[in-house]
């Protein structure tokens, strides 16, 4: 997957182990423990330190995410129920998958659907997983209520994965249909048709979709002791300051906090979050995070990712994000999909790497992220 182009967004809960917001799999790999490795987590003082980013620590951070050949093709049909308002959509099968397994040449695959570019509002529907098999059959419905108007202004997208045993996902294609122009009369349209699998592709609805601005600051600490002979790590501080116009998947409701981890250490000792600020899409957060263990080198190699979600029940969808960095593509040597700041966000971190000790403030906009799976 190009590192510019955004992914969709599913879901995320809490413990990030069903469908995670990239739909990938990813994990940071310890090879050996740095002696000056801090990885406590103060509560009192809201610090945390970067568990020594460096080259003790090596980033696998390419997951299962459009490394696998995008092969074989889809069986389905698509129809417009009048008496029950719904769209169906029958999922038949597929054949010829690219496979995750590839010395026992076999996947685990499921089909989702989502209705495009609405989807927070009528959520993804999923098949049956069909195990060790790249011809898998379903012979599924998926169902949609929907007005029959508001249907001719979707796109339906449908994908292919494959899930393993720990619950980790693997892009194996898609396929979009434009139902604006789709011809709902033609009865040869609701037959099933063998449709080839596609590689991820950004949509451009939900790309140009505003999705709101954070207004924050970000300072760089060389020496957090000044004057101790022994040689110290530096600190970065983030102020998240406020949000600007969310988007809203719920209606009139939102219920948004601010969630920080600083790459590649996707580690939970990582992840600092604000409280949750309801009732508004313009929240107040002020809330400063504090990471530790940052050497001069290191504000080469990391990146402070910034994601927005909404609080509902016993899941948090994602509304945006941010990722701060230099942008190079790279961290410690190894090519990183995450590494891929935007021009606005790459000048925020060099003004606060060029002039450390002040605060440096921005207010930049939200876009899609292919989000890492927090690591246990």
């Amino acid at each position: 997957m190009s590192k510019s182009v955004p992914a969709f967004l599913q879901d995320e809960s809490d413990d990030r182990e069903t469908d995670t917001a990239s739909e990938s799999s990813y994990q940071l790999s310890r090879h050996k423990k740095s002696p000056s490795s801090l990885t406590n987590l103060s509560s009192s003082s809201g610090m945390t330190s970067l568990s020594s980013v460096s080259g003790s620590v090596m980033s696998v951070y390419s997951g299962d995410f459009g490394n696998l050949e995008v092969k074989g093709n889809i069986q389905f049909a698509i129809e417009y129920v009048e008496s029950l308002k719904e769209l169906h959509v029958f999922v038949a099968q597929c054949k010829d998958l690219a496979a995750v397994d590839v010395k026992k040449q076999r996947s685990d695959p499921y089909v989702k659907a989502y209705l495009l570019p609405d989807k927070g509002k009528m959520g993804k529907k999923k098949t049956l997983v069909v195990k060790k098999t790249l011809n898998p059959v379903y012979n599924e419905i998926l169902r949609y209520k929907i007005e029959k108007q508001v249907l001719k202004t979707q796109k339906l997208n449908l994908s292919v994965w494959h899930r393993d045993t720990f619950k980790r996902n693997s892009f194996l294609g898609e396929v979009e249909l434009d139902l604006e122009t789709w011809d709902w009369d033609n009865k040869q349209n609701k037959q099933l048709r063998w449709y080839p699998l596609k590689r991820k592709t950004a949509p451009v609805a939900l790309e140009a979709e505003n999705r709101g601005e954070m207004k924050l600051a970000l300072q760089y600490v060389p020496e957090p002791v000044p004057g101790k002979k022994l040689p110290t790590t530096g600190e970065v501080h983030i102020w998240v300051k406020e949000c600007l116009d969310l988007p809203l998947l719920r209606g009139s409701h939102l219920n948004s906090f601010v969630k920080c981890t600083i790459l590649p250490d996707t580690s939970r000792k990582s992840r600092q979050k604000t409280r949750a600020v309801g009732k508004t899409t313009n929240p107040i957060f002020n809330h400063t995070m504090v990471y530790d263990g940052f050497r001069p080198e290191d504000l080469m190699e990391a990146c402070v990712e910034l994601t927005v979600w909404d609080h509902y029940k016993l899941t948090n969808q994602f509304l945006g994000g941010l990722r701060i960095g230099f942008g190079t593509g790279k961290s410690y040597g190894t090519e990183v999909d995450w590494m891929d700041s935007t021009s606005e966000e790459v000048a925020l971190w060099e003004k606060m790497v060029n002039s450390p000790n002040t605060w440096i403030e921005a207010t930049l906009p939200l876009r899609m992220l292919l989000i890492a799976k927090i690591s246990k």
